[in-house]
């Protein structure tokens, strides 16, 4: 049975190809190549905009705060100045995380596995051939951008840590990979159930383009939280 590996890869220019750390065996060929949309990322992962809503909520209450003390807009404006830069900076930090991930990340599909390589310091590579997989769900947000989320058997396991932000949210027990902020994700969830129905010899119809991706796989696909 094919195991999942994991490769740590020092540089991306060592890589064999694009994503991959090794090259493709005779007959395997690429499907999908992709990586996160950074402001999908940014938004629903390191959840920036919730961070300004955060930091507006702080700015505003210490406004009210000087201006219930009896203090002017001179006063108003410098209570304002001291915490800007602190919201300014935590914000920034948080879109700038989610631009290196989506950076550093490249997802690729083939017609045998799914290849995940991610890391911003330390670049590691997962194989997860279609066999290791038990469930594959699919998480669609805004803009047809969507999470699709990769359920591998008890044999194997990936520390959560390893994957994050590359992992299903809240399932520490048992990890699962997930392709994050894709773009277009239905229509590559769909390549993905394509794939996975002719390596297992299978048949599958593809979904609609803006249907809901159930019933695409080949193994059951739930709709991932």
């Amino acid at each position: 049975m094919s195991e999942t590996k994991l490769y740590p890869v020092p540089e991306h220019e060592f890589e064999a190809a694009p994503g991959l750390p090794e090259p493709l065996p005779k007959g395997e060929r690429i499907v999908w190549q992709g990586a996160p949309d950074w402001r999908a990322l940014a938004i629903n992962v390191f959840y920036v905009r919730a961070a300004a809503i955060y930091f507006a909520i702080i700015l505003a209450l210490r406004a009210s705060f000087v201006v219930a003390d009896g203090g002017g807009s001179a006063e108003v404006m410098r209570a304002l100045l001291l915490l800007s830069p602190l919201a300014l900076f935590a914000i920034g930090s948080l879109a700038a995380l989610a631009w290196l991930s989506a950076k550093t990340t490249l997802y690729t599909i083939t017609n045998q596995r799914v290849v995940m390589r991610i890391g911003i310091v330390l670049t590691v590579t997962f194989n997860l051939p279609f066999s290791s997989l038990d469930r594959v769900g699919l998480r669609q947000l805004n803009g047809g951008v969507g999470d699709i989320a990769l359920s591998i058997n008890s044999a194997d396991h990936i520390a959560y840590l390893h994957l994050w932000p590359h992992a299903r949210p809240w399932h520490l027990a048992k990890p699962e990979p997930m392709l994050r902020a894709i773009a277009h994700s239905v229509e590559v969830a769909n390549l993905l159930g394509e794939a996975m129905a002719a390596a297992s010899g299978g048949f599958v119809t593809p979904a609609q383009p803006k249907a809901p991706a159930s019933g695409i796989m080949p193994k059951p696909l739930a709709t991932a939280s």
